[in-house]
């Protein structure tokens, strides 16, 4: 079992793409190499298969990542189920988590996270989740963005050593932890993982 996030950035046409680009090729380079584990294509668009149990985290680290651009923001789909057949190139695997990955991408509308697996029942609960953490991490400032993708990447560092990594003060970093919603988001995901594994 896989997971697939398929994704595209908001707004990606304002601005210079050099603005964003090499910052979503860095983060996805953390989750596998390209172009078997992940790809760019359409300009735009990205797709990146991963184990099921990284694939909220990794789609949250992506946002706090593209969200650190003025007026940038991403929609991304997950989609959980088997890969059939493994190509060299991401977008040309396929398999039922691919299929649930396009499917749910090509759903959404207001919202800019959902999932979609082979139970329905644990979709919904989690895509519960997902829309009422949208109504904080979609307001996300380039300050607090930055502080959640720097903790997500090193979770072993205390708010005193990010703020040394992030040159600001641990006041700055506990503020911006607390209105990213970084420990609900810690809860949210701990659920996801423990209930991923039941599939």
């Amino acid at each position: 079992m896989i997971a697939v996030i398929t994704g595209d950035i908001v707004n990606s046409r304002k601005g210079d793409i050099q603005c964003w680009i090499n910052a979503l090729k860095d983060t996805l380079n953390l989750y596998g190499n390209a172009p078997k584990d992940w790809e760019i294509y359409r300009g735009d668009s990205f797709q990146l298969s991963l184990a099921p149990e990284k694939a909220l985290l990794a789609a949250i680290h992506i946002k706090a990542t593209i969200k650190q651009v003025k007026a940038h923001d991403v929609r991304m789909a997950i989609g959980i189920g088997e890969e059939n057949y493994s190509s060299n190139k991401i977008t040309e695997s396929n398999g039922t988590a691919y299929v649930n990955s396009g499917e749910c991408f090509e759903a959404l509308k207001k919202n800019s996270l959902a999932i979609k697996s082979d139970n329905l029942k644990l979709d919904e609960a989690l895509n519960i989740m997902m829309r009422l953490s949208l109504l904080i991490t979609d307001s996300w400032s380039r300050v607090v963005s930055k502080v959640i993708k720097a903790k997500i990447e090193h979770p072993e560092k205390n708010q005193k050593d990010l703020a040394q990594l992030l040159d600001r003060s641990q006041s700055n970093i506990s503020e911006a932890l607390k209105r990213g919603g970084y420990e609900e988001i810690v809860h949210m995901n701990n659920f996801y993982v423990k209930n991923i594994f039941q599939l």
